[in-house]
């Protein structure tokens, strides 16, 4: 049996703070509004709760199925029909949760079979947990509810277990069956998020973005690039949260960094995603980042 987070109730809060911070972003994504606007309304409210982002919010639109955040710069607006996927979490103290929705930016009903397949499909994967279940059972039941939508789940993109400070802390929870063998623990904190797309089913990588993470501790010889590890740690972040002044540093520690992708679906598709982080309990689970209602 894995142990329960130290500390429960903190993460309890920091997934009800998480899952009113995508409401808050979903509720923004309107035409015409500025992705960056967006992404800072949503950072902003994590932490006027007294949480911190625990990665930068993710606003990946249409064949982007994740991974884009607004670089400082950014002017894009929203348009009216995007798939906007609403990816945030919070943490406080290293206990954090993620969670994700999918808009159709103003509405409109043409993507509403898409959304959907993401939303039916974590809702099937969470019906299967509980300690002592296989994962594939999981897989099994996000793969089938996708497919009953005429769409294909994206088979290279996984759930994940969570641990402190951690946010993919080694074990996966795959969107396709057969790939798994791990069986889920009593304890355990796991991100279930299933992504559905009208394309080839498969993610690839795009050019880079604009989240990092510090690989490792950079060391005292430079002061600036000490204090960003201090305040980060191995956590994502992006150049939006740095001082302007502080971010020429990274440019010069690539060593120490990691830069993430953007994922694009490889046949060109629109891509959706629903996630959940979850507690797995002996006869069931606690939906940590329930809609706030």
């Amino acid at each position: 049996m894995a142990p329960y987070p130290v500390d429960l109730e903190r993460w309890r809060r920091a997934a009800r703070i998480s899952a009113e911070a995508r409401e808050v972003g979903a509720a923004a994504a309107v035409p015409g509004a500025r992705r960056q606007d967006v992404a800072e309304a949503v950072e902003r409210y994590i932490r006027s709760k007294g949480a911190e982002p625990a990665f930068p919010t993710n606003l990946s639109r249409n064949v982007e199925a994740a991974h884009f955040t607004p670089p400082p710069e950014d002017e894009a607006l929203l348009v009216e029909g995007d798939v906007l996927k609403v990816d945030v979490g919070a943490h406080i103290d290293g206990a954090i949760a993620d969670t994700a929705v999918t808009v159709e930016v103003g509405g409109g009903g043409r993507h509403t079979n898409l959304l959907r397949a993401a939303r039916d499909a974590v809702e099937a994967a969470i019906a299967q947990v509980r300690a002592g279940v296989e994962v594939d059972e999981l897989s099994q039941a996000i793969e089938s509810a996708i497919h009953a939508r005429g769409l294909k789940p994206v088979g290279n993109l996984s759930g994940h277990s969570i641990q402190p400070y951690l946010l993919h802390a080694g074990k996966s929870i795959p969107n396709v069956s057969g790939v798994s063998t791990d069986v889920l623990e009593e304890g355990e904190v796991i991100a279930i998020e299933p992504f559905a797309t009208n394309g080839d089913g498969a993610i690839e990588n795009g050019p880079y973005g604009h989240i990092q993470r510090f690989r490792r501790d950079p060391g005292p010889s430079d002061p600036v690039l000490q204090r960003l590890f201090e305040r980060f740690r191995t956590l994502p972040f992006t150049a939006r949260w740095v001082d302007p002044a502080d971010r020429p540093a990274l440019a010069k520690a690539r060593k120490s960094l990691q830069t993430y992708p953007v994922f694009l679906e490889s046949g060109g598709g629109l891509v959706s995603q629903a996630e959940h982080t979850v507690l797995v309990t002996a006869d069931g689970v606690e939906v940590l980042t329930r809609s706030p209602t």
